[in-house]
C-alpha cells in the first residue's frame, strides 16, 4: 500500500511537537514568590511560611544569605535593643553556636559566615520553603504582568514561577525595575527633600587623605584611580552611588590560612597613589603604617576577622560602582570581576610590593584568607557589597527627617538606629593638584521607626509586589536603613504582609496595618521607641 506523501512526516511532526511540549517547563505555582536569597529574602520567605503560605524562593547564585553569609560578619546593628523578631532570634542562635546565650555585648553579634548560612538553610528546611538556586530573572521580559498585577517571573532557563504575591529581596531590584516600578539611582540635591546631608559633599573629613597628596606623577600625568574632576557644586544631585567592596574573612591562624598569590591581571601601577601616600605616611603622622591603617578588621571567633574599608585608599573601589545598578548582566559581571581583581591585587600589593613600608608588609603577611570560609571560591567572598543601588520611589519616601526629627510612624513595622553612613563616592583631582575623596557621610542617629509604606510601590504601578531591600528612601535615609538587620526585620514584615494580602484578597497597599503590627508584636518584633529591649544604650563603633 502506498501511503500519502504527507503521512511520511507525521512521526516527525509528532516528535517535534512532543519535544516542544517537553521543553516548556510546567509553571511552578506558589502563594508567594521571593526573588533574591539575601538575608532579607530568607526572612521574607521564612516569615511567610510561618504564616502558612506556600513560598518559593529564587536565588541566582548557589548560596543564601547575601552579605550576612558573604563576609559581613561585623554586624551593623547600631543600638541592638531595637532589633527584635526573627532577626534577633537568628543572631541569638548564631551566638549560641559559640556558647553564648544572650545578646548583651557587641561581640555576641559577630559570627562566621558558614554559621549564618547553616542557620538560614535549617530555618527554610523546617518551614518547607521551596528553594531554587541558580535561578536568575530573564534579563528582558522576566516579569509577566496583567494590568497592575505581577502574574509570574521567568528565569533564564525558561521556567515560569507564578504566585499571588511577589517580593523583590535582591540587592539589584531587577524584578521591581522589570515591573516598571518607579525608582532612582544616585544622590538627590539638598533641595529635593530639604536634606542637609544630601548631594555632593565638599566637606568630607572621614576616610580622607591625612595630608596633601598629589594626584599627578612627575610628568603631571594623572595617577590611576583618580577622577580628573572638577568636583561638582556642593549639595548638587548626581547619578553616582557609594563605593562597593568585598568583605574579606581573614585569619592569623597558620593552620587555616591561605597565602596571598598574584592574581591574573595584576598591575602594581594601579596602586601608585597608595604607594605615594604610604611613603609619606610616617613623616606626616609620626606612625609606621600597619594593616589597620588601610583596613578595618573586626575580630570574632576562631582567630578570624571581617576586614573592611578604612582610610584614604583601601578596599573600597571608588568610582567603579556607578554603572552597576542599571547595568546589563554582562556589564555587572565585568564590574564584579573588576572589583574582585582590585581586591586581590590590593592585598597582594601590600604583602609583596617593595614600595610598601616594612611595618605594613610584615603585618599584611600575618594574615590570609580562611580556608574554611567560602570553600568553593578559594576563600574569596562570593557576594559583592552592593551598599546602594536602585531605590524605589514608593508610597512613602524616607528621608533625613525620618532619621532625626520625625522618628515615629503610625505604620511602623521595624526600627533602625545605625549611623547615616555613606561611603565615599569618588576620588577627585582638585584644582591645587591634591587628591580628595568625596561622599562619605557619618552622622549618628537616634532609634527611628520604619514605615510599612516604604516597601510598597505606588498602587497605580503594581498592587502585589513588596520591596524590602531596594526600598523607598532618599540617598541620605538609605545610608542608615541599608544595614542587614533592618533588611531582615523589614523582610519579616513583608512575609506577614503577603499573608494578610492573600487572606484578605486585597492589594499590598491595603493590608490592615493594625493586624500586621499585632502579628509582628506577637513574633517579638520591636516597632516603637517605647518597646526597646533592655541594654539598648550599648552601641557598636561606627563601622562601614
Amino acid at each position: 500500500m502506498i501511503r500519502p506523501f504527507w503521512l511520511l512526516f507525521v512521526p516527525f511532526l509528532f516528535s517535534v511537537a512532543t519535544t516542544a511540549v517537553a521543553a516548556t517547563p510546567k509553571p511552578v505555582v506558589a502563594d508567594l514568590v521571593v526573588y533574591g536569597g539575601t538575608a532579607s529574602g530568607v526572612m521574607t520567605a521564612y516569615s511567610a511560611a510561618k504564616q502558612g503560605l506556600h513560598v518559593v524562593l529564587l536565588e541566582p547564585t548557589d548560596h543564601l544569605g547575601g552579605m550576612v553569609t558573604g563576609g559581613l560578619s561585623a554586624t551593623d546593628y547600631g543600638y541592638f535593643g531595637i532589633i527584635g523578631g526573627y532577626t534577633r532570634e537568628f543572631y541569638r542562635q548564631a551566638a549560641e553556636h559559640y556558647g553564648t546565650h544572650d545578646l548583651l555585648h557587641s561581640t555576641d553579634w559577630l559570627s562566621e559566615p558558614k554559621v549564618g548560612e547553616a542557620i538560614f538553610n535549617d530555618w527554610l528546611k523546617t518551614t518547607n520553603v521551596e528553594i531554587h538556586l541558580h535561578e536568575r530573572l530573564q534579563e528582558k521580559g522576566g516579569v509577566e504582568m496583567t494590568g497592575k498585577q505581577l502574574t509570574g517571573l521567568v528565569t533564564e532557563d525558561g521556567k515560569h514561577w507564578t504566585g499571588k504575591i511577589f517580593a523583590d529581596c535582591s540587592y539589584e531590584g531587577d524584578v521591581m525595575a522589570e515591573a516598571h516600578v518607579s525608582y532612582v539611582v544616585g544622590r538627590e540635591s539638598t533641595a529635593a527633600f530639604g536634606e542637609s546631608l544630601a548631594g555632593v559633599r565638599p566637606d568630607t573629613p572621614k576616610h580622607q587623605f591625612l595630608f596633601p597628596t598629589s594626584a599627578y606623577d612627575a610628568q603631571h600625568k594623572l595617577l590611576p584611580e583618580i577622577d580628573p574632576g572638577p568636583l561638582a557644586t556642593g549639595g548638587s544631585a548626581d547619578k553616582k552611588v557609594q563605593a562597593y567592596n568585598f568583605r574579606l574573612i581573614l585569619t592569623n591562624d597558620p593552620a587555616n590560612m591561605l597565602p596571598w598569590t598574584k592574581p591574573t591581571g595584576y598591575d602594581a601601577a594601579c596602586f601608585s597613589l597608595l604607594a605615594r601616600y604610604l611613603h609619606d605616611y610616617k613623616a606626616h603622622t609620626g606612625h609606621d603604617p600597619v594593616l589597620r591603617t588601610v583596613t578595618n578588621p573586626v575580630c570574632f571567633a576562631n582567630h578570624k576577622c571581617d576586614f573592611n574599608n578604612n582610610g584614604a585608599f583601601s578596599t573600597d573601589y571608588l568610582g567603579r560602582s556607578w554603572k552597576y545598578p542599571d547595568a546589563s548582566y554582562a556589564e555587572r559581571k565585568r564590574i564584579w570581576d573588576d572589583h574582585m581583581l582590585y581586591t586581590q591585587s590590593f592585598f597582594y600589593f601590600l604583602a609583596t610590593d617593595p614600595s610598601v613600608p616594612q611595618s605594613l608588609h610584615d603585618d599584611a603577611n600575618k594574615w590570609g584568607r580562611a580556608k574554611d570560609e567560602f570553600t568553593d571560591s578559594d576563600g574569596w567572598p562570593r557576594q559583592i557589597y552592593i551598599r546602594e543601588g536602585r531605590r524605589m520611589t514608593g508610597v512613602y519616601v524616607m528621608h533625613q527627617a525620618d532619621l532625626q526629627t520625625d522618628r515615629t510612624k503610625p505604620d511602623s513595622i521595624a526600627m533602625g538606629s545605625y549611623n547615616s553612613d555613606s561611603h565615599n563616592v569618588q576620588r577627585v583631582a582638585m584644582p591645587d593638584g591634591t587628591t580628595f575623596n568625596e561622599g562619605d557621610v557619618q552622622v549618628p542617629v537616634q532609634p527611628y521607626e520604619i514605615s510599612f509604606r516604604a516597601m510598597l510601590p505606588k498602587p497605580e504601578e503594581t498592587t502585589n509586589l513588596l520591596v524590602p531591600v531596594c526600598l523607598s528612601a532618599s540617598h541620605v535615609a538609605y545610608s542608615s536603613v541599608r544595614m542587614e538587620p533592618q533588611y531582615m526585620m523589614i523582610g519579616q514584615a513583608a512575609g506577614v504582609a503577603a499573608a494578610l494580602a492573600i487572606k484578605g484578597k486585597v492589594p499590598v497597599q491595603q493590608v490592615p496595618v493594625d493586624q500586621l503590627q499585632l502579628i509582628l508584636r506577637q513574633e517579638k518584633s520591636i516597632l516603637h521607641l517605647d518597646q526597646q529591649e533592655p541594654h539598648a544604650a550599648s552601641r557598636v563603633h561606627p563601622a562601614q
